[in-house]
């Protein structure tokens, strides 16, 4: 189970510029070969609380990616979430190669910390090929990102109710830029449609590499995405009102060219809630409508008292 709310790792006040902040992205989403089949994650620069659960799917995928050859391209994973991980140590990703065909292979990678697993994901791999082509989710209409203000400039209505570390979140630089097309006031209290539209992209260019940004869409796809089932009851993480964790997430990737580090809509959607979980689904596209990749998850979400 991995955490959502406002950690230690993230209540820093100020930050590098773009292009550093994303050299440290791309070192976070590189993983080292330890073995045979045996990779290491590094740890967050300046990680002092739990690890954010899309950076150790992300290391899942990156180690997986490097066991695969014959080009083959990562289209699906499905991982589950069993403890947090600790900022302050690295991750250790073994990956045990359960499938080689002709046209699919498939990878499972256990994360583990201590000694003990924090997350298993299975991902499944596929030789391109021509095919059957249709997509009946259309791309929502809404503003362009440019038409859209920062989110630095949205939160000023709200940020000074926040609790300090929400706060300092909220001011801390990121290699992800996110725009809200309709932010929430976290502090309302009131109930509002279980329905997001953000755009996302890296603040800077990524190297020319195709796994590097399935790697990072991989790591931006726990963003947002349970914080929809809080929707319909008022609450929010950054109010304080609310506390929850990640219980399993999936991501189907069905373009294989895309960039990171141009815009991206993420849409979510929650279409239930119940027994102290919610499910949230999300669907990704580019610039040109392009659906890029489907996303789910379940969580635990809960009121805080």
């Amino acid at each position: 189970m991995f955490e959502h709310g406002v950690t230690a790792m993230e209540a820093a006040e100020t930050g590098p510029g773009p292009e550093e902040m994303v050299e440290r992205l791309v070192r976070l989403l590189t993983v080292s070969e330890q073995g045979p089949d045996l990779y290491q994650g590094s740890r967050q620069i300046g990680g002092k609380g739990r690890v954010f659960g899309g950076q150790v799917v992300a290391q899942a995928l990156a180690a997986a990616i490097r066991t695969v050859e014959g080009g083959r391209i990562a289209h699906s994973l499905h991982a589950y979430f069993m403890r947090g991980g600790d900022e302050n140590f690295p991750i250790d990703l073994r990956v045990h190669r359960d499938f080689d065909g002709r046209s699919f292979a498939t990878r499972r990678v256990e994360a583990i910390q201590g000694g003990e697993p924090i997350l298993t994901l299975t991902a499944s791999f596929h030789r391109p090929e021509e095919g059957l082509t249709h997509t009946d989710y259309r791309m929502p209409a809404v503003p362009r990102p440019e038409d859209l203000p920062p989110e630095a400039e949205i939160v000023k209505s709200f940020i000074d109710k926040l609790p300090a570390p929400a706060q300092a979140f909220l001011r801390r630089r990121r290699a992800v830029e996110l725009r809200h097309v309709n932010r929430v006031d976290p502090t309302d209290g009131q109930p509002h449609d279980p329905v997001q539209h953000v755009w996302f992209r890296v603040v800077a260019p990524l190297p020319d590499d195709a796994d590097l940004h399935r790697v990072a869409l991989a790591y931006v796809s726990d963003m947002v995405l349970l914080g929809s089932s809080l929707l319909p009851h008022g609450l929010n993480w950054l109010a304080g009102t609310a506390k929850g964790a990640s219980l399993d997430h999936a991501v189907w990737l069905h373009e294989r060219e895309f960039r990171a580090d141009d815009w991206l809509l993420y849409t979510t959607h929650s279409p239930w809630s119940g027994g102290g979980r919610g499910l949230n689904q999300g669907r990704i596209y580019d610039r040109t409508g392009r659906l890029i990749a489907s996303t789910a998850q379940e969580g635990v979400i809960r009121k805080m008292s």
